[in-house]
């Protein structure tokens, strides 16, 4: 990577710590694709989900998020099944 591509990442300690999500909801308009993430509440009687954050995107950068993930999914399995054969 060159220094002309190189990008800093700054956050506060609160998004450094991260937020824990295991439900998503995923809503495409004519201008953008918003990815909202919950917490699906355990021993509720009803169905209940926290939301925990909202990501709007375009669809070019959704289109690149699908890529990037699709490639980390990959080499993630391929590196579990890799390490079961052994």
């Amino acid at each position: 990577m060159t220094d002309q591509n190189k990008i800093n990442l700054k956050m506060d300690n609160e998004s450094e710590q991260g937020v824990f999500s295991n439900a998503i909801s995923i809503h495409v308009t004519g201008n953008e694709v918003i990815l909202d993430f919950g917490y699906m509440m355990p021993n509720m009687p009803e169905t209940t989900v926290k939301l925990v954050s909202r990501v709007n995107l375009t669809h070019r950068t959704a289109e690149s998020l699908m890529n990037v993930l699709s490639n980390a999914m990959l080499d993630w399995r391929n590196k579990v099944k890799s390490n079961n054969s052994n």
